[in-house]
């Protein structure tokens, strides 16, 4: 490092930043998850959980990353052999499909270019070829973290209706919820899945799932045991678990809560889209391309960026974090290598991303890539 002053930039696209507020809740003692003052903490974090989903129904929280609530969404809904529609947008999409072909089900993919988000029109027309209803579900990955690529949820719902077709939907949010407008209930979502470690500003830890009735009525024939929803539901219903909750995580998650419904989740979607807007006009003023290839699914939680031909981008982001102590997102899958992401989401404000881009464009200079130097007054004209 070329120096100790200051503090760590960590502009991956989460983990993230957690706020103040959200540490000091953390640091209360630990207390009894059988007694009253646990039943109390429950009763408060589950309502003030369930707005940020826009669901009236259930939130079922688990101590988990979000595969884990990938699992539980899959194996509370599906059966062995049941056939699942997903399309591929990117990395975490692959990943998703993986687990689900490791779990028994038939996984077919809708196949894309990692530029797009999921095509709506092909989501019918498969639908609609499925006239015995063989498919069980269709997953969707809302912000693919690995493209910066925003998937068209409503979209795909009316494509799903179009068709006729009783498949579920299931959307994964895990870097989109408390960041990107997001509508569990209005959207006719049936399970959405979500994880602590991003929008919701809290450390890795918390996985899940907010659950329609109708995938609450699907008979599932999956082993499941510790994902299984019922014994939560009920036990949330007195304020408890059938297990040993993450105590320390849930007093982080109602600051948190506290924090989004101070701002507004209208004023948090907004917030982030400036963000986004900013960070997308610096790199084309330096002459870069932003990899998502459709003005309708631009991310407002991250930017991935293309580097030209010949260039490398994880050795820019090892000579950014050793001069200047800052984190970028790594290309993953076929993009390791090529593209680089900056995250935007999350306890996040205008300086933060005006150094964070100061960061890059020193960084994109100092990696020798050609660049012009006026992508951060770009930014910065927006945000004025």
């Amino acid at each position: 490092m070329s120096s100790t002053g200051g503090r760590h930039f960590l502009q991956i696209p989460g983990p993230t930043n957690v706020p103040d507020r959200v540490l000091r809740a953390m640091l209360a003692p630990t207390i009894d998850h059988r007694g009253p003052d646990f039943a109390e903490l429950t009763r408060a974090v589950l309502p003030a959980l369930a707005p940020v989903f826009g669901t009236s129904g259930p939130v079922v929280i688990y101590p988990s990353s979000g595969t884990g609530a990938w699992e539980a969404a899959l194996v509370n809904t599906l059966s062995p052999g049941d056939r699942v529609l997903i399309g591929e947008t990117g990395q975490f999409s692959t990943l998703w499909a993986e687990l689900a072909a490791r779990l028994g089900l038939e996984v077919e993919v809708i196949p894309g270019d990692w530029r797009h988000g999921v095509d709506p029109a092909a989501v019918e027309e498969r639908l609609a070829a499925d006239t015995a209803h063989t498919i069980a579900a269709v997953c969707v990955v809302h912000n693919e973290t690995s493209t910066g690529v925003t998937s068209r949820v409503p979209e795909v719902r009316a494509a799903i209706d179009a068709a006729g077709h009783p498949a579920l939907l299931l959307v994964d949010t895990i870097s989109s919820l408390g960041s990107i407008d997001y509508r569990h209930d209005e959207w006719g979502v049936d399970v959405t899945v979500a994880g602590s470690q991003k929008g919701l500003m809290l450390p890795p830890g918390l996985g899940f799932n907010a659950v329609s009735e109708k995938a609450l009525a699907r008979s599932a024939g999956l082993p499941r045991s510790y994902w299984d929803w019922a014994p939560i539901i009920e036990a949330n219903s007195r304020g408890f678990f059938p297990y040993t909750p993450a105590t320390n995580m849930l007093y982080g998650l109602k600051e948190a809560c506290a924090m989004l419904a101070e701002e507004g989740l209208p004023a948090v979607f907004e917030r982030h889209q400036r963000h986004a807007a900013a960070t997308r006009a610096a790199v084309r003023a330096w002459g870069l391309e932003v990899w998502c290839a459709d003005e309708r699914e631009h991310s407002g939680a991250l930017t991935a960026v293309l580097l030209p031909e010949g260039h490398d981008a994880d050795a820019m982001r090892r000579i950014i974090l050793e001069r200047f102590d800052m984190s970028l997102g790594a290309g993953l899958g076929r993009l390791a290598g090529t593209v680089f992401r900056i995250g935007h989401l999350g306890h996040f404000n205008d300086l933060t991303l005006a150094g964070t881009l100061a960061g890059v464009q020193m960084g994109l200079q100092l990696a020798g890539v050609p660049i012009k130097p006026g992508g951060v007054e770009a930014a910065l004209e927006l945000l004025r």
